[in-house]
């Protein structure tokens, strides 16, 4: 049985794949609650 090639990161394509699913969906996220607190931001104080 042969063994799957793996990248120079050491991850085979089925766990690059996943693993780029879930960076997208953190990341996501995190421009999310980044743009909710400039938005927040900017309504407390606009010249700030």
């Amino acid at each position: 049985m042969a063994e799957p090639t793996r990248s120079l990161s050491g991850l085979t394509e089925q766990e690059a794949v996943e693993f780029h699913a879930q960076f997208k969906t953190t990341f996501s996220a995190f421009v999310v609650i980044a743009v909710l607190a400039h938005v927040l931001v900017w309504a407390w104080k606009p010249w700030f």
